[in-house]
């Protein structure tokens, strides 16, 4: 829709406006910006939308993994409930990275969009679904460096995109959450290497109780998505090719420990687990699969 002459001829071209940013607000809040309100959208959304000359400025893809960024955050806090940010993402990406919770696919043109071609399994309930939830940990405790497809899109796709290999915060609104490919190297075919400290917050504010929390940036990183030339990640400068997809450099196992948990499953007493931080409790292919 052409912004030209809109306001000049008013009445019924002025009314089609509206009717174009109302569905395009109920379009992104339903789809990529989906909040635990049912039926309420987030305002924020509208502000994008009122000069519709400026739709294809935006960087929705960042905007959206920024906010999925936050609701996972958010999903992990004590008294959070529910997840909610563009799902459709997550599962894609889930799909296309771990073949054993991949559903049936139907084959589609090259030019369809990839999400497309996953057939959504049927939702079990009850006794089956916690037997499914429990199935799925122990698949993802057990999993090794064969069970990842580590370059589901190619070795090259960061040619094609650029922005791919942006480093710093991704933001939507209010909302800014850092992005760092190095930490995620073999997506792109390259070894894994022990990352640099990110661009952290200035200061943050999370409650002790609640599920939400603030996190507040220095102005300037605002302009560093602008600059994509001086914060792009130089892959060959970094790392080298991977010789095998999962490859890593020797320090990065030590590295992680100190910073994740090696296992879903909480342990119990009939079946002792070990605990997060023993290196030599800790099987090496499983680690392989976190930095994805």
């Amino acid at each position: 829709m052409h912004a030209e002459g809109l306001l000049v001829r008013g009445g019924e071209l002025k009314i089609k406006e509206m009717e174009v940013q109302c569905y395009l607000f109920v379009l992104l809040g339903s789809t990529l910006f989906v909040d635990k309100s049912r039926d309420r959208l987030r305002p924020a959304i509208n502000l994008f939308l009122k000069d519709h000359r400026r739709l294809a400025d935006y960087a929705w893809g960042a905007g959206a993994l920024a906010y999925l960024y936050r609701q996972l955050g958010v999903a992990t806090r004590a008294g959070s409930k529910g997840l909610c940010g563009c799902l459709t993402l997550l599962q894609a990406w889930i799909y296309e990275y771990f073949p054993l919770f991949r559903p049936s696919q139907l084959p589609q043109s090259p030019d369809a969009p990839r999400a497309s071609s996953w057939i959504s399994p049927r939702l079990p309930g009850g006794d089956e679904a916690r037997q499914r939830l429990v199935r799925y940990r122990q698949l993802l405790d057990e999993l090794s460096a064969d069970d990842v497809t580590w370059t589901p899109y190619g070795r090259d796709g960061h040619r094609d995109i650029p922005r791919s290999l942006y480093t710093g915060p991704i933001r939507f609104s209010d909302i800014a959450e850092g992005y760092d490919p190095s930490r995620c190297l073999r997506q792109f075919g390259y070894r894994q290497i022990i990352p640099a400290a990110m661009t952290v917050p200035h200061d943050q504010y999370r409650p002790a109780s609640g599920s939400s929390y603030i996190v507040f940036w220095d102005p300037w990183v605002n302009q560093l998505w602008n600059n994509v030339a001086a914060r792009r990640l130089e892959l060959d400068f970094a790392s080298r090719p991977c010789e095998q997809p999962s490859e890593i450099v020797e320090e990065y196992v030590d590295w992680f420990l100190t910073r994740s948990h090696p296992r879903i499953t909480h342990p119990t007493d009939e079946e002792p687990q070990p605990r997060p931080l023993l290196v030599h409790q800790v099987s090496y292919d499983f680690l392989l699969l976190f930095q994805i």
